[in-house]
C-alpha cells in the first residue's frame, strides 16, 4: 500500500470535519464531491449557499448535498463566531463591529469554525493567497504550545529508494519562515520530525543542514545550527536528530561515515531541515525538477490545529490529497 493510500485509509477510519472556506471555487467543489464520495472527511463548505448548489448541478456533482454549507452572509450563528473573534482580538484593539464584519469574511469564518471546535482542520488556497489564510490563522488559532513559528514541509517521493525511507524524504522549512531564529530552527526540526512520523509514515532521522559538518567550517550561521541542534535534542530526546551536517554527509552513507563517524544520523537522514527558507525552497524545487521527484505539500506545521495552504495552481487531486493529509494531522493531534 503506498503512502497516499495509507493516509486515505486512516482518514476513512477516523473521519474528521474539514472546512473548505473557498466553497464556491470549482476545483475545491469538485474535490469536495469526491472526498465525500470516498468517505475521507465530513466536509464543511463556506460560501454563497445558492451559488454552491447551482454549481453542483452544473458540474453534475452527486454528493454536495451531504456537505454542510455555511453562507457567511446568511449565517444564523454569526454572533457566536463574532463574539469568539472579539474575545480573542479585543486586547489588540478590535471592536465588536469589526469582529461582526470579519465573521462574514469566508476565510475568517473558516478559521473561526476550527477555533470553536466546529471543524477539525482547514484547507484553502486554490483562489486565495497564503497570506489570506496565514493572517487569520495566526491571529485566531495561533501556534502550538512551545512553538513560535509556522513552517512548511514537503513530502518528497523520489524516483528510487536509494535515499530516504523507501524513497520518501521530508524537507522543511520550504514555505513560510524566511530566516528562523535559533529557537525557531529547533522548533522546525521537532515539528518536521513529527510530520515525518505522523504523515510521511517514516521513522524520522533528522539532519539540520549547514555548509559545515562537525566543525569543518567556522561561521555564525554554523553556530546557529549547532545551537539549534542542542536545543532540539534537549527538548525531544526521543527524536533521532543531528547537526550540523552538510547535505552529502546527511544522506550518503560513505560520506557520512567519513565526515561524521560518530553520528547516528549521518549517511541515513530521511528528514532534512534547512537553515533558512530560501535554501529549503530552492532545494525541494531542484530535487523535484532535476531528479523527477514528486513533492506533496506544503504541509503546514506549528499551528495549534491543522490549517493547510494550497498553491493557486493546484489540481483537484492536490486538494483531495491535502484534505486527507489534514485529516491525518488532526487525528495525530488528538492522540
Amino acid at each position: 500500500m503506498d503512502l497516499i493510500e495509507q493516509i486515505k485509509k486512516n482518514a476513512q477510519a477516523n473521519k474528521q470535519r474539514i472546512v473548505l472556506p473557498e466553497g464556491d471555487e470549482p476545483r475545491t467543489l469538485k474535490a469536495a464531491d469526491q472526498l465525500i464520495a470516498d468517505g475521507i472527511a465530513d466536509i464543511i463548505l463556506v460560501g454563497p449557499a445558492q451559488k454552491i448548489k447551482d454549481m453542483a448541478v452544473e458540474f453534475e456533482l452527486k454528493n454536495i448535498d451531504k456537505a454542510c454549507i455555511i453562507d457567511p452572509k446568511d449565517n444564523p450563528n454569526k454572533m457566536k463566531y463574532a463574539e469568539l473573534l472579539y474575545d480573542i482580538r479585543k486586547s489588540k484593539g478590535m471592536t465588536m463591529e469589526q469582529a461582526e464584519e470579519l465573521a462574514e469574511n469566508f476565510m475568517y469564518l473558516g478559521v473561526l469554525l476550527v477555533k470553536a471546535g466546529d471543524a477539525d482542520g482547514l484547507v484553502s488556497g486554490a483562489r486565495s493567497t497564503t497570506g489570506d489564510m496565514l493572517r487569520p490563522a495566526l491571529q485566531i488559532i495561533k501556534t502550538s504550545p512551545g512553538v513560535s513559528c509556522v513552517s512548511g514541509a514537503f513530502i518528497m517521493f523520489l524516483p528510487n529508494d536509494k535515499y530516504g525511507t523507501d524513497g520518501r524524504m521530508v524537507f522543511a522549512d520550504c514555505a513560510v519562515t524566511p530566516v528562523p531564529t535559533t529557537e525557531q530552527l529547533a522548533e522546525i526540526a521537532i515539528c518536521t520530525a513529527d510530520t515525518a512520523k505522523n504523515i510521511a509514515k517514516i521513522d524520522p532521522a533528522v539532519a539540520i543542514l549547514s555548509f559545515s559538518t562537525k566543525g569543518s567550517a567556522k561561521h555564525e550561521d554554523v553556530d546557529k545550527v549547532i545551537e539549534a541542534t542542542r536545543i532540539a535534542k534537549e527538548r525531544r530526546p526521543d527524536i533521532l536528530l543531528d547537526g550540523e551536517l552538510q547535505a552529502d554527509a546527511a544522506i550518503v552513507p560513505s560520506v557520512g561515515s567519513s565526515k561524521a563517524p560518530n553520528s547516528d544520523v549521518a549517511g541515513k537522514a530521511n528528514t532534512l531541515v534547512f537553515p533558512r527558507l530560501e535554501v529549503g525552497n530552492i532545494a525541494y524545487k531542484l530535487v523535484q525538477r532535476l531528479a523527477g521527484a514528486e513533492a506533496v505539500g506544503p504541509v503546514l506545521q506549528g499551528f495549534a490545529k491543522p490549517c493547510n495552504d494550497l498553491s493557486r495552481g493546484c489540481s483537484i487531486d492536490d486538494i483531495y490529497k491535502l484534505v486527507a493529509i489534514t485529516c491525518n494531522q488532526a487525528i495525530a493531534q488528538k492522540q
